[in-house]
């Protein structure tokens, strides 16, 4: 099931997030998600504008996203290639995360956002495998390379 994230679910999704660090480094991601990113105020303000989002069963939070719709500036400009669909409204899947225990998190969210609009999007650290991996398991097709605000390159893709 998926519910919008809250303030007192803070403590379980920095766990959630400590945890995704910790793989992408096990597995040679070592620069994505560095300085404690995501910062704990860009979650409270991503609760406060209802596009942080859990995942959850009967016994816990195990894992967490944000879903913001409508235009991305980081995905203004894309380079090495094209959106399949850059007219119509989409939505985006960021900062997603679990706990590692629970298998087909990223198929959950997909199918979730997918009833909300057909047209979604993501990017990810080249280093990232494993979700690129997922992503294209999950429909997701690369598009292209699209700049985050620090000016770092990420790999991006669209579902439409």
């Amino acid at each position: 099931m998926i519910r919008y994230a809250e303030l007192s679910d803070l403590d379980v999704i920095t766990e959630l997030y400590d945890t995704g660090r910790a793989y992408m480094r096990s597995t040679g991601n070592l620069t994505q998600w560095v300085n404690g990113y995501p910062a704990k105020e860009l979650l409270e303000d991503d609760i406060s504008k209802k596009q942080l989002y859990v995942s959850y069963d009967e016994k816990s939070i195990y894992a967490v996203f944000a879903f913001i719709t409508g235009k991305d500036p980081t995905y203004q400009y894309i380079e090495g290639g094209k959106w399949k669909d850059d007219t119509s409204e989409y939505g985006t899947i960021h900062r997603i995360a679990s706990d590692g225990q629970h298998k087909g998190v990223l198929k959950e969210v997909t199918d979730w956002a997918w009833k909300k609009v057909q047209n979604l999007r993501a990017d990810t650290h080249a280093d990232n495998k494993t979700m690129q991996h997922c992503l294209e398991k999950n429909g997701f097709e690369y598009c292209g390379v699209i700049y985050i605000d620090d000016g770092t390159p990420r790999v991006a893709y669209q579902k439409v």
